[in-house]
């Protein structure tokens, strides 16, 4: 099968097609034929270790010391599976399934054309509403939004900031946040106010404009979706019980992911209270285009790799 493989740290360009072995699922795996996958600003960090300092020990110790154990990328994929394992009993042959692919044993895969995953893994089927290219974003801005805000125990009334409201994770908390009942303040730049205004936000900001911090607003939650904001600024204008909350610190670690938040997103799309924002679409053959697209901090939502063909199936 056809794959994006790293096989070293580096820039976008280490990034290369190659022909690699199709997997054969285990006795309890299905072996999945991806149709989409994303471009997730966590795949460009790893791949150039472009995280803190002290974190990089870690990262080497938990993905490899000089390069990547398992060099294929790809955080989160949809598509649909081709076989089942023996024993599988929840899914059968041509289910249509999503998934995240990060934490786990075997990490990642998306950038292939086939990947397997155990049956009590991290998949569920897409929602029925949902194209494979909107399914493969939901998993892990969705994941990591829940985690969050599920820490910060939103409860209706309760007044929510999301600063960088119209990337990934941003786009998917101003959607939740509101389906939680809080009133929600959306801080972005000047061409996304319509975008987070369109998903619901009570009030957006322009940080290319206005400083939130000098206002005399105060915030139950204040959320850096983006990992950009100083802790002293988020936390100014935080109520005295609020909390303040960091997509880079914050969003928990392997034991905080659970397939229930699959299933919890899949709801929330199938009764119309969560969508997906793309910002841009890349064949497989492009990914260094699309890692270095991604790489400039300015997509709105999520960028997606087409690796089959929807029409297809």
């Amino acid at each position: 099968m056809k794959a994006v493989v790293c096989e070293k740290y580096g820039p976008a360009e280490v990034l290369h097609m190659k022909e690699v072995e199709k997997p054969v699922p285990k006795d309890n795996e299905v072996l999945v034929k991806i149709i989409a996958t994303t471009a997730h600003i966590g795949d460009t960090r790893i791949r150039g270790l472009n995280v803190p300092f002290w974190q990089k020990p870690f990262i080497r110790i938990y993905l490899g010391l000089l390069r990547l154990k398992q060099p294929i990328l790809g955080m989160e994929m949809a598509g649909k599976i081709e076989e089942t394992g023996k024993n599988v009993k929840k899914y059968k042959k041509d289910d249509q399934v999503f998934a995240l692919l990060f934490p786990g044993k075997k990490p990642f895969g998306g950038y292939a054309e086939y990947k397997c995953m155990p049956e009590d893994g991290f998949l569920a089927t897409k929602p029925n509403n949902m194209s494979y290219e909107e399914a493969a974003t939901l998993p892990a801005g969705g994941v990591t939004t829940l985690i969050l805000l599920r820490k910060a125990k939103i409860s209706p009334g309760q007044k929510v900031l999301i600063y960088g409201a119209s990337g990934s994770v941003g786009t998917t908390a101003v959607q939740i946040s509101k389906h939680l009942g809080a009133e929600v303040t959306g801080v972005c730049s000047t061409k996304n106010l319509e975008l987070v205004k369109s998903l619901g936000a009570d009030k957006v900001i322009d940080y290319t404009t206005t400083d939130f911090a000098q206002s005399d607003e105060t915030y139950d939650l204040v959320l850096d979706a983006v990992d950009k904001l100083s802790t002293s600024k988020g936390k100014k204008i935080l109520k005295k019980s609020g909390k303040y909350l960091n997509v880079g610190r914050d969003s928990g670690s392997r034991k905080d992911v659970k397939r229930e938040q699959l299933l919890y997103l899949k709801d929330l799309v199938e009764r119309g209270k969560l969508r997906a924002v793309i910002d841009s679409r890349y064949p497989l053959e492009q990914i260094v285009e699309a890692h270095r697209y991604v790489e400039k901090g300015h997509k709105k939502g999520n960028v997606v790799i087409t690796v089959g063909n929807p029409d297809e199936f």
